[in-house]
């Protein structure tokens, strides 16, 4: 089964607490899931676009790297999305602010694919973005196609919430799957609960969310269960990309046990713990070490 990821490649300029000077690294949350749906063993296409300048050269060795099959299109402004990211002396967490360029000719999406995931800045940065909701909704019309979602709000690039809820709204309307962290939630319905605005986005049309609440661990929602489950103790050394190892992971439990040719959404309670459980075990480990680096097939079943 192939999977295509639609969405930003960019590069992290990362300070670490008593850093004088940041560390570059090739990263974008889309391209963080191919590079983790790879690690796991899946055929993955991403989707993107970068610019002919600095930081296109690291996103474009960072991927020939990866093993990860890339269809570059073609940028209308020739840049490459560079992201400010500062971690939290306390909490190791990392604040963002973005450089934003998310411009694709075209969203070529590969006829063999059977899931599709986008998310974080490719959603809500124009003039991309309404071309990824039209590529996820002619997706979603071919038999047993699924379309993911990690929302990964970044209000900086949009801060005008009303326009970045619409947006998501109108995504969510044609997504089988979405992710989406408690602060995400926060931020968009701050007078909702986290579990509120969770189901919520199943009465969208989703049939499986996925909210995931930092160290405290993930709960699952279906129109027929809810399932939390906790996350273990690891010594973090930054979250940079743990949301992306989880969804990678998620992903990746949905088509291992689903036929050849469509993802299986969990059936039971049972199967919803054991789905969750892999993808906290996924996004925990990508915590123990610097950027993000998703675990191995390997390493999440050691």
């Amino acid at each position: 089964m192939s999977i295509a990821v639609v969405g930003e490649s960019l590069v992290d300029l990362v300070w670490h607490p008593g850093a004088g000077a940041p560390d570059a690294r090739a990263g974008g949350s889309p391209a963080n899931v191919a590079v983790g749906l790879r690690r796991l063993g899946r055929s993955v296409t991403l989707v993107t676009c970068w610019g002919d300048d600095p930081p296109g050269d690291l996103v474009r060795c960072h991927l020939a790297d990866t093993g990860v099959d890339v269809d570059r299109a073609p940028s209308r402004s020739g840049r490459t999305t560079v992201a400010l990211a500062s971690i939290d002396a306390r909490t190791l967490a990392a604040t963002y602010d973005f450089l934003p360029a998310w411009d694709p000719v075209a969203l070529p999406i590969p006829e063999d694919a059977v899931l599709l995931h986008t998310g974080s800045l490719a959603v809500v940065v124009e003039p991309g973005a309404e071309q990824v909701l039209g590529a996820c909704t002619q997706f979603r019309q071919r038999p047993g196609a699924v379309v993911a979602v990690d929302l990964n709000i970044r209000p900086t690039v949009q801060p005008d919430r009303p326009r970045y809820r619409a947006a998501i709204e109108a995504l969510v309307a044609v997504a089988d799957v979405v992710k989406a962290s408690d602060d995400d939630l926060a931020w968009l319905w701050p007078d909702r609960t986290a579990e509120h605005a969770a189901r919520a986005l199943l009465d969208r049309g989703a049939r499986l969310v996925a909210l995931t609440c930092g160290g405290q661990g993930a709960t699952g929602y279906t129109n027929g269960h809810t399932v939390a489950v906790p996350a273990p103790q690891v010594e973090v050394v930054d979250t940079i990309g743990a949301g992306d190892a989880f969804q990678a992971a998620l992903l990746h439990g949905l088509l291992e046990t689903g036929s050849p040719d469509h993802a299986r959404f969990p059936a039971d309670k049972a199967e919803l713990d054991r789905l969750l459980r892999r993808a906290v075990r996924a996004g925990s480990l990508a915590t123990t070490r610097p950027g993000a680096q998703p675990p191995t097939l390997d390493e999440l079943e050691g």
